[in-house]
This record gives structure tokens, C-alpha cells and sequence, in this order.
């Protein structure tokens, strides 16, 4: 060969030199599903689902009480959002993800799973007023960070609004007591029928570094109905709370309740329970108006509550109620007509919604407050006083139990931030995984799983529980419904599809990595990818 002649390269080896002329190339990415966005608790849905599939059942547990401590009772009284952002309710139907999470709370107890302590303590402490979800998921999350934690509650037993206003149908008080506990065993120290008045006081006398606000909203909104016998006319959250204590007042054959959120369900659903012969909702907008959950009014229904939609008390006179029938004007307000009905009542339950209880912190300065009594946060949680926090029913949110489950975790991560001297970090959002980036190939049509509940008839005769749960083949066959959107679930159909074998497996449970040497960007891996982990980003340079 001559020696200024340059030998033509190895055509085998020329075939894998094709990053010069590849344009985009693919990258393995986790995009966030969105029943993880959707969860108020924050809670890592598909990671705790995975480890169910794969039956690691205690290590679905852990990773789910990272965020919630409370699966056992959320499994059963929340109103599973999750599932109504879930994708696979547009190829059948969502996962029931609330049914396998209350069994992983539920097999937890049997268990006898706990809580594993922080190795290192802070030194700090921390004033936690009010014992309810998000007092509780806040006291919850600060000691497992280490911090001395004490929380001060006026009810004689913890749990709040778990406790005194859902009642044992939904709610099994043995389930909230197992779970409550189990945060105290982790050193938190429980004062009940302690009321705060004073709380920098309170803070002083207790050598507190930190406070966190999480009084509920017990305090209901009154109306002037004219009454022979106002005292036959009651308040919806007290009335759960004397059922809840054992002492359910006497309410007569017929209970009417003003009011159309859950409140006003559970105190109908309620009033059956205790004997009433008729139970019904007077409710001065629309079924599509209504506050409450469909589910709820559902229920309802189902055990014999009628409901009177678009009618407003206008007087009561026991054994009689004057009702008024509303229309609804061109904004859709309801407004009266003057056609009047009289319906049979022995006894009216208000639940026209509530209250937060804040006056004891009128005096403290910095604090500032909404026209409901709401305590006005940052994005921190913190108040305009320096180290109170406030969440849950306190500040302007939907009051639901994980709403104030999440307010609790968020303001336990920012008091520990600033208890340290430090800022939390937020960080970004990854995009959400939605249904029309999905490649739906790998799952077939599947039914969902439903669990079982008492009969409408048997269920007003005490207040047993109404849905008994799923099984364990249950459960495990929902989890494995989940689509896994936006994150591997090592299906192989990258390693398949690749002509070039320029996807390397690398193990169980440790996905794969791509082989740019060998790599065209055909895109063969991205489009075959059922879930979105794959993506094609530009070719740089």
C-alpha cells in the first residue's frame, strides 16, 4: 500500500459512527403521573403501587407513610382525587387507588408496623395547637425529623374533625385510634382538654422554638329561622360530635338538614342511623351546585334521605317546615319565588358551613386574617408573626382530611428549615405524564376492582362500617392496573425495538441505559415505549 493513501475505515465500524448524523437522540426520563399531581398529600402514588405489584408490601407501606401517615384512615374517608386525574379512566376505568391504600393501612396495623425514630434529636421543640390531620401529619412529620414535639388540643381525645365529625360508618374509631397512636409512640406528647387562650404565653411558658396552628373550623355558621322551639333546632357539627361522644340528643321521627356539603350527608345519614323514620336535605341550589361529593349524596339517597333541591328554609314550627321554592336567575343565583311548600320535621340540623376557631391568636402581632376568620400564610405556611405556622382548616383551603394532611407535611419541612437556619427547597415540577403521550399498546381492557359494602337496609340499623375493603389478591391486581405513566417499568419494549442494539439492559430494577455509539435516533424506542420514559431530545453540537 502507498504510504500517502489514507485506507478506507471498517465498514462495521463506520456503521456505529452515527452520532454526526444523528439529529435528536433518546434519554430515559421520569415524568410525573398524574395522580401524584393530584394527591393533596403529596403522596408517591406509582412508587407505593409498584411495590405492591411486586408484592414488597412493607416497602409499599414506607414509602407511602413518607408522606402520610394516615393510610388506614384516608384509605377510607378520602375523597381520592388521584383517581379522578388517573389516565386509566380513559381506557376503562381509574385504578382504585384509595381501596389499596386503606388495605396497606390496614395490613400495617395487623402487622404491627411502626415507625422507625430519627437516630439524631434537634434539640428543638415545637408547639403543635390542635389535634386534628393536619396538626397531627405536622406533629408526625417534625419528629421524624428529629424535633421535641407537643401538641395542646381542646377535645378530650386526639383525632379532631377524624374524630368528632366523620362518623364510625366511614370511620372505624378503633382505625383512628391505632393510627393516631402510632405517631405518639414516636415520642410526641399529647395534651388534650387543654384549650390555648394566650399562645405566645403558651409558647413562653413552654419553651417552644416553633408553632404550628391547626385549630379546625368548629365554630357553624348560624341562620335566623323563625322557631316556636328554637331548641329543636340544632348545629350539624355539634350534632356529630355528641353522636361521636356517645351522647346523640333525641332528634324525633323526622330530621330535616339545611345545607348541601358533606356535613349536611353525614348529619342525614346520621339522623337514620339514630332512628329516624324520614331524613331529608333541604338545599337552596342545584345537585351540580351542591358542595358535597357525589358520592356522598349517592349514599344517601341509597339509605333513604330525600333531598329537596333549589328550596330554602323559611320558617319552622315543629311538627311543620316552610320551605320556599328558589329558581335560579341568569347567573345562575338562586333567587325566591314566593311559592311556599310545608314539610313534616320534628327537629332541623343546620350545616351551612364553618368557622375556624382563631380568635386566640387576635392579639398576637403580625398575624393577619380573612373575612372568615381564616389565618392568611405564605408559601412557607408561615404567618406574619416570626416562627408561627399555621394549615388545615386555619387558612383559606378546601377542608378535606388530606388537604390538611399535606398543609401539615408542608409546614413541618419549613419549620425545619427554619428552625436550621435554612430555606426548604420547592424545586420544579417535572411535566405531567397525560394520557395523550401515552403509547397504550402494552394494556388491554381490565375491570376494576370494587369492594364490597353492606346492604342499604342493614346499613341504618347501627354504624358498622359500610365498605369492607379489598383483598390481598384484590389489591395486588389493582395495583398491577396502574399504567406506570411517565416512568419506566422495565416492559422491555425499548431492548426489543432498537435495531441497533443500542439499549443496554442493565438489571433488575436498574432499567437501562442507551449506547450512543450506536444509536441512529430512528425514534424506534421512544414510539415503542408504552408510558413516556423515553424521550428525544436535540442533538447537541
Amino acid at each position: 500500500m502507498r504510504p500517502d493513501i489514507t485506507p478506507l475505515p471498517d465498514l462495521l465500524h463506520l456503521r456505529s459512527l452515527t452520532g454526526p448524523v444523528r439529529t435528536e437522540r433518546p434519554v430515559y426520563r421520569d415524568i410525573l403521573p398524574p395522580c401524584n399531581v393530584a394527591c393533596p398529600a403529596g403522596e408517591n402514588i406509582q412508587g407505593w403501587l409498584d411495590h405492591v405489584e411486586a408484592g414488597r408490601y412493607e416497602q409499599a407501606w414506607r414509602t407511602l407513610v413518607a408522606d402520610n401517615p394516615f393510610p388506614a384512615i384516608h384509605g377510607r374517608v378520602c375523597y381520592h382525587p388521584c383517581e379522578g386525574s388517573c389516565n386509566r379512566a380513559e381506557l376503562d376505568s381509574a385504578v382504585s387507588i384509595h381501596a389499596v391504600e386503606r388495605y396497606l393501612g390496614d395490613l400495617a396495623l395487623e402487622s404491627g408496623w411502626r415507625f422507625e425514630s430519627p437516630a439524631t434529636r434537634s434539640g428543638k421543640r415545637v408547639l403543635v395547637v390542635g389535634a386534628g390531620p393536619s396538626g397531627l401529619s405536622a406533629a408526625y412529620h417534625l419528629a421524624m425529623r428529629g424535633h421535641e414535639v407537643e401538641v395542646h388540643d381542646a377535645g378530650g381525645l386526639p383525632g379532631g374533625m377524624m374524630r368528632y365529625g366523620i362518623p364510625a360508618y366511614r370511620l372505624p374509631r378503633d382505625i383512628l385510634g391505632a393510627e393516631v397512636e402510632r405517631i405518639l409512640s414516636l415520642g410526641v406528647r399529647m395534651v388534650s382538654g387543654h384549650r390555648v387562650t394566650d399562645l405566645e404565653r403558651e409558647q413562653r411558658d413552654g419553651g417552644f422554638d416553633a408553632v404550628f396552628v391547626a385549630v379546625g373550623a368548629h365554630l357553624s355558621k348560624r341562620v335566623d329561622i323563625p322557631a316556636r322551639d328554637a331548641g329543636r333546632i340544632l348545629d350539624a357539627v355539634s350534632f356529630l360530635k355528641s353522636v361521636a361522644e356517645g351522647e346523640p340528643p333525641v332528634v324525633g321521627r323526622r330530621v330535616a338538614v339545611y345545607g348541601g356539603g358533606n356535613t349536611a350527608m353525614d348529619a342525614a345519614r346520621t339522623a337514620k342511623r339514630l332512628g329516624a323514620d324520614e331524613a331529608l336535605i333541604v338545599y337552596r341550589r342545584t345537585r351540580a351546585q351542591m358542595p358535597a361529593h357525589e358520592e356522598e349524596a349517592n349514599d344517601a339517597e341509597r339509605e333513604g334521605v330525600t333531598i329537596n333541591w333549589l328550596k330554602t328554609i323559611t320558617a319552622f314550627d315543629a311538627p311543620e317546615l316552610t320551605v320556599e321554592a328558589m329558581e335560579l336567575d341568569e347567573r345562575g343565583y338562586p333567587r325566591p319565588t314566593g311559592r311556599m311548600e310545608r314539610l313534616a320535621a320534628d327537629t332541623v340540623i343546620l350545616a351551612l358551613g364553618q368557622e375556624t376557631e382563631s380568635a386566640f391568636l387576635r392579639g398576637v402581632p403580625g398575624v393577619e386574617f380573612g373575612s372568615d376568620g381564616t389565618v392568611q400564610v405564605s408559601t412557607s405556611m408561615m404567618t406574619g408573626h416570626a416562627g408561627l405556622f399555621a394549615g388545615g382548616d386555619a387558612v383559606p383551603a378546601e377542608r378535606t382530611v388530606t388537604v390538611g394532611v399535606g398543609h401539615g407535611k408542608k409546614a413541618a419541612r419549613n419549620i425545619d428549615a427554619w428552625l436550621l437556619g435554612a430555606t426548604a427547597a420547592s424545586g420544579s415540577k417535572p411535566r405531567t405524564a397525560s394520557m395523550d403521550i401515552l403509547h397504550l399498546w402494552y394494556f388491554g381492557d381490565t375491570q376494576r376492582r370494587v369492594q364490597t359494602e353492606l346492604a342499604p337496609e342493614d346499613r341504618i340499623s347501627d354504624f358498622s362500617e359500610v365498605l369492607s375493603g379489598l383483598t390481598a389478591g384484590e389489591a395486588a391486581y389493582e395495583s398491577q392496573r396502574c399504567l406506570s405513566c411517565g416512568n419506566c417499568f422495565e416492559c422491555d419494549g425499548c431492548l426489543g425495538a432498537c435495531p441497533e442494539d443500542a439499549v443496554i439492559k442493565l438489571g433488575v430494577g436498574e432499567r437501562y441505559r442507551f449506547d450512543y455509539d450506536r444509536c441512529t435516533g430512528c425514534r424506534a424506542c421512544f414510539e415503542q415505549c408504552p408510558v413516556h420514559a423515553i424521550e428525544m431530545v436535540p442533538e447537541e453540537g
